[in-house]
């Protein structure tokens, strides 16, 4: 039985709490599982994005909250090994919350050439997740999978010119472009 048809037969809660690594928002879970059934991908996504597009800031922050920063490791829960020592704000659950291990790993995957960069790019990103944080009071988010540190480098600080408004809707269309990714990972698995 696949994934899809089998998350379709699920107890609510249980199909809610299924799907909620992919995104990070209990509203969007909620919704998602509200649907069903969803009887393939393409109706899966289409509802995923709709479903999204629809939430309110707050939901959006709340997914946001599910992520490490970029350049961070969490599966280990080590963050200064990796040269980034949490900040007051993030020990003390202001910036970030711990997601599922489905949704850390699935970060690791995500941020494998950001994980593989020289210490240099990783303080660099470090010292960008921070400056990024004071600015808009969140973690910076960016569909990472298959960009180097470089690009990621760019893409922070030209967002660093964004005003709040347009930063929230383009933190979100990120988000979404990895709820779609974590969602085929999610119907791959088994």
């Amino acid at each position: 039985m696949s994934v899809l048809a089998r998350w379709n037969f699920l107890p609510l809660a249980a199909a809610v709490d299924e799907i909620l690594p992919c995104c990070g928002s209990r509203a969007w879970a909620d919704a998602m599982a509200a649907r069903r059934p969803l009887p393939d991908e393409a109706t899966l996504m289409a509802a995923s994005d709709e479903i999204w597009r629809g939430l309110a800031a707050s939901d959006w922050l709340e997914a946001f909250r599910s992520h490490p920063r970029i350049g961070e490791s969490h599966i280990d829960g080590s963050q200064a090994s990796r040269g980034c020592a949490p900040s007051r704000a993030v020990r003390e659950g202001a910036i970030t919350q711990a997601g599922s291990p489905r949704s850390l790993a699935w970060s690791n995957q995500e941020q494998r050439n950001v994980a593989d960069a020289d210490d240099s790019a990783k303080l660099a990103l470090a010292e960008a997740n921070r400056e990024y944080e004071r600015r808009f009071k969140r973690i910076f988010i960016v569909c990472a999978t298959g960009k180097s540190p470089d690009e990621i480098l760019k893409i922070v600080r030209r967002r660093m010119e964004n005003d709040e408004p347009a930063e929230l809707r383009e933190a979100s269309e990120q988000q979404r472009q990895i709820t779609q990714i974590r969602l085929r990972k999610w119907l791959q698995s088994q």
